[in-house]
């Protein structure tokens, strides 16, 4: 099993390598998607460098930066693969990053991000005892504007057929998740035309098909409260619809899951729905009962 070894840029302490290696079968790609990070990228890179179990490859996907992250990358990160392209969002990154990957087991971590030190070494060690899993994440820590801020009961992570728990909001921090590339082959990678919620849209997907497993410790910090970050955007439960209605047209929901999808698309169509007409946004009101409506029928049926 080769291990890479990286020349580590600007590091707070060298990597630690374990005197043996836990991985066994496991040969692990970083996918990092950025788009004008470049004053966030060195601690994200960092944070996978200084993992105590390093990773075999780390690709990122500059997709469209203008703050000069492709030559500050290739002058200080030599070792990492850079993969530059037009503007095309977050999903497209994230995909290109999948294609490019030469291992089979792939995680992520949003440019913003960053793993602690044991993050990986903790999962492989969690796969190795649970070989029945090809999807694992686990426990973040929230960090807005540089200060901790409490996990939203809601946010709370979940073991296991989480499917359920997938339905009212996004279940699983893309930069927490290590995914098997077979999992993509079945369910499909991440959707280009959602500008938002493409995280919620593929684990409503995976879910569905897999048991998901948590390793229940901190290994992330999420950093939020920048302008530019997706899940600042308002009206998120349009797009979460959205991939609602992709999952029901697909028709390959259980009963009890189709059941549960049906009843939590409603509900966000009311709310939606009740909003807009305090706007005096009747056709957008109307819009979002039809919704409803149809699948009420299809409920029924």
């Amino acid at each position: 099993m080769r291990r890479a070894a990286y020349a580590t840029p600007l590091p707070s302490k060298e990597p630690l390598i374990p005197s043996s290696d836990t991985r066994g079968p496991f040969e692990l790609t970083a996918v990092v998607p950025t788009f004008n990070r470049r004053t966030t990228l060195a601690r994200c890179l960092n944070s996978i460098l200084n993992q105590t179990c390093l990773v075999d490859s780390i690709i990122v996907v500059d997709d469209g930066s203008t703050d000069g992250t492709e030559e500050w990358i290739r002058s200080t990160y030599p070792t990492v693969q850079l993969i530059s392209q037009s503007n095309q969002g977050v999903s497209s990154a994230r995909n290109t990053g999948i294609r490019a990957a030469p291992t089979d087991w792939i995680a992520f971590l949003d440019s913003d991000d960053a793993w602690l030190p044991d993050k990986i070494e903790r999962q492989i060690e969690f796969l190795q005892s649970n070989s029945e899993y090809k999807i694992c994440h686990t426990e973040e820590r929230w960090i807005f504007r540089g200060k901790q801020k409490k996990v939203p009961l809601a946010y709370a992570k979940h073991g296991g057929w989480i499917f359920e728990r997938c339905l009212p909001v996004c279940a699983i921090s893309p930069s927490t998740a290590l995914i098997h590339r077979s999992v993509f082959d079945e369910v499909g990678t991440f959707d280009e035309d959602l500008p938002a919620c493409e995280d919620y849209d593929l684990w409503l997907r995976i879910a569905s098909r897999y048991s998901v497993g948590l390793v229940d410790e901190t290994l992330i910090e999420k950093h939020g409260g920048h302008p530019d970050q997706l899940s600042n955007q308002r009206g998120l439960d349009v797009y979460r619809i959205k991939a609602l209605e992709n999952i029901l047209n697909t028709g390959v929901l259980k009963p009890k899951y189709r059941t549960l999808a049906i009843v939590t698309l409603q509900s966000k169509c009311a709310i939606l729905a009740n909003g807009s007409e305090k706007g005096d946004r009747t056709e957008q009101a109307e819009h979002f009962r039809n919704i409803s409506q149809q699948y009420q029928i299809a409920l029924q049926e």
